[in-house]
């Protein structure tokens, strides 16, 4: 499980010319599954993502998370981050997970950030041809790879 995660002043998504999700500050959370993922890799990268400590504190030093600043999340599923490119120009996207893996694990994400943060988290619809609208502040962006976490 991929989380391309940047910090935002404002972010939004639109589907069919209707606004579907927004946020003031906080995260823009970018999420591709595989089909090798599991419910500890939601629960890990949750934690990691509520966790993640990259606003200013009183003397503008990255040291406070998500909870500290009372910031939002916008959570986005994107099958293009686990793309392939090592045989010619058209990505492969063979390791994104297929739908009947995806939601269930992308549900179980948006449950566990709203939990860990007390506060309903806004996202797209999954497998809708969306539009991403992003204020990146910093521009601080990070991404997490749950395989990485050993």
């Amino acid at each position: 499980m991929i989380a391309v995660i940047q910090r935002v002043s404002s972010a939004s998504v639109t589907i069919e010319a209707k606004i579907h999700g927004q946020i003031e500050a906080g995260f823009l959370v970018l999420l591709g599954i595989t089909h090798l993922d599991t419910q500890e890799d939601v629960e890990w990268l949750g934690r990691k993502i509520t966790g993640l400590r990259v606003f200013g504190d009183e003397e503008g030093k990255m040291n406070l998370d998500l909870k500290s600043v009372d910031g939002n999340i916008l959570l986005i599923s994107q099958f293009t981050l686990h793309a392939s490119t090592k045989k010619g120009n058209r990505p492969s996207f063979i390791e994104a997970a297929r739908h009947d893996v995806a939601v269930p694990l992308y549900e179980n994400m948006i449950r566990f950030l709203g939990n860990e943060l007390g506060k309903p988290i806004q996202t797209g619809q999954f497998g809708a041809d969306m539009k991403v609208a992003l204020l990146n502040d910093g521009p601080v962006t990070i991404v997490i790879d749950s395989k990485n976490r050993i």
